[in-house]
């Protein structure tokens, strides 16, 4: 059991969605005397009570004992990257499609926002991805991907692992991924589900020219560096999925994981076998 007596709230785009899931959490923070705290982003989007409990327009604290995620895996991610490194617990409510990251699902909100400022909750610690590229570098939970842009030609994409290159192809992209975000753009490439807890990353072309590329999973230790073969087309660079850069012809970018940087909230005795056929429904069907 944790000790919650601040939490940082953070929702999706559609307010009106989370407005009866706010509400109750209004009422349990002035039970329990905990502070809600929303940035000047999410004080724009709601209509914030005048409450002790509710502090409006507060900067971003990496010191709160809580993180509240309302909405899909954009948002959950949103949050894990704000909070990477600082020891702060993610508790995701699902009100977007799939909510794979989701601690609960919304029509849990009211029991799991009860247990979340109770602080009753286990926590999964999570890997990210850092990437760097010329004098930049971002932190991505589920995935980088490197993609050609929409009317240009097909990318020329080559990647080493250790100094040694491992693949090169002609492609619509690239995906690295961690285990977590291996149920994202790498399984929908073919490329291996890695349960939670397994270390490495996985790399897997989207829609390759080749008919003998194949996702590889990249030992935890190694850096992946993704060289943009083309002679003249750039490549969009996004992290989960977010556009952050472009990889210039002939420029090169790098990938490493960094082991323990998130804290994902999970409802006791939660695993991902269960999270697995929940989103995704049994492997196989019995005969």
């Amino acid at each position: 059991m944790r000790n919650v007596r601040t939490v940082t709230v953070l929702t999706h785009r559609r307010p009106a969605d989370t407005q009866p899931a706010l509400e109750t959490l209004f009422d349990l923070a002035r039970e329990a005397g905990i502070q809600l705290r929303f940035d000047a982003e999410e004080t724009a989007k709601h209509d914030l009570p005048d409450d002790p409990v509710v502090a409006s327009d507060a900067p971003l604290d990496r010191a709160v004992d809580l993180c509240f995620a309302l909405g899909g895996d954009g948002t959950i991610l949103g949050a894990l990257r704000a909070y990477a490194g600082s020891g702060v617990p993610v508790f995701a409510i699902n009100f977007g499609e799939m909510g794979f990251l989701a601690t609960v699902d919304r029509e849990d909100a009211w029991a799991g926002s009860v247990r979340a400022l109770a602080g009753d909750f286990e926590v999964m610690s999570l890997p990210a991805i850092e990437l760097s590229m010329a004098s930049e570098s971002w932190l991505a939970i589920n995935d980088v991907s490197i993609q050609r842009q929409q009317g240009k030609r097909v990318a020329d994409l080559e990647y080493s692992v250790g100094g040694d290159e491992v693949g090169r192809v002609r492609c619509d992209g690239l995906v690295v991924s961690t285990a977590a975000g291996s149920t994202g753009y790498n399984l929908a490439n073919g490329g291996p589900v890695m349960a939670w807890g397994v270390p490495g990353m996985v790399v897997s072309f989207i829609a390759p020219h080749s008919f003998t590329s194949r996702p590889l999973v990249v030992a935890p230790g190694d850096r992946v560096s993704v060289h943009n073969r083309s002679r003249e087309e750039p490549v969009d660079v996004i992290i989960d999925g977010r556009p952050v850069g472009v990889l210039m012809a002939g420029d090169r970018l790098h990938a490493r994981l960094l082991i323990d940087q998130a804290l994902l909230a999970q409802v006791p005795g939660t695993t991902f076998y269960q999270r697995l056929r929940k989103k995704f429904g049994r492997l196989a069907t019995p005969l």
